[in-house]
């Protein structure tokens, strides 16, 4: 039996349990799909995360049994937007194509009770891989080393002497009178 892996971000880890602690027993159809994907799981930061797994929010092709591909975007729960634009979480599918990476199967049993194996194919846009982008290009250019600089700027008045007032016989001491 080969071990199944599965990459998840915190978010998504986090929010597989709350399912989990949520299922109505083991008559729930997700249970044992939350069960394996959290014992699976490797779960890492959203910087950290590949490009080619499949998160929460990406838009993903997939395929059942080997039928047509179809795309959707992996959402949390039933969205109110077009019929088919989005795969759902709390469905069965939804549920086994996250935290797979291109190219991964996973193997489920539907509500008949019969075996469907879901491929995911290609991960078209990830959340976590287009805050990556976006942060790289509004980011400075930085050395070829890769380490951060910094440029120290000084404030206006650094280049001007300093005026401190000296009595015309050279003591500066106002005396009492000045407090």
């Amino acid at each position: 039996m080969t071990r199944e892996t599965c990459f998840l971000t915190t978010k998504d880890f986090t929010i597989l349990e709350v399912m989990r602690d949520r299922c109505f027993g083991q008559d729930d159809p997700l249970a044992p799909i939350l069960k394996r994907k959290i014992e699976a799981a490797t779960v890492m930061f959203r910087d950290d995360i590949p490009v080619n797994v499949a998160t929460l929010s990406s838009r993903v092709t997939f395929s059942v049994d080997g039928r047509d591909p179809d795309t959707r975007i992996i959402s949390h729960d039933r969205m109110t937007s077009p019929i088919g634009m989005y795969l759902p979480i709390t469905t069965a599918r939804g549920l086994a194509l996250l935290g797979l990476s291109e190219g991964q199967e996973f193997a489920l049993r539907n509500g008949d009770g019969e075996e469907e194996r879901i491929v995911l194919h290609e991960v078209h846009y990830q959340p976590e891989a287009a805050r990556r982008e976006k942060e790289a290009l509004e980011r400075p250019s930085t050395p070829a080393f890769g380490k951060q600089s910094l440029r120290v700027i000084r404030g206006a008045f650094y280049d001007q002497p300093r005026l401190v007032p000296v009595a015309h016989d050279g003591f500066d001491d106002p005396g009492p009178s000045a407090a």
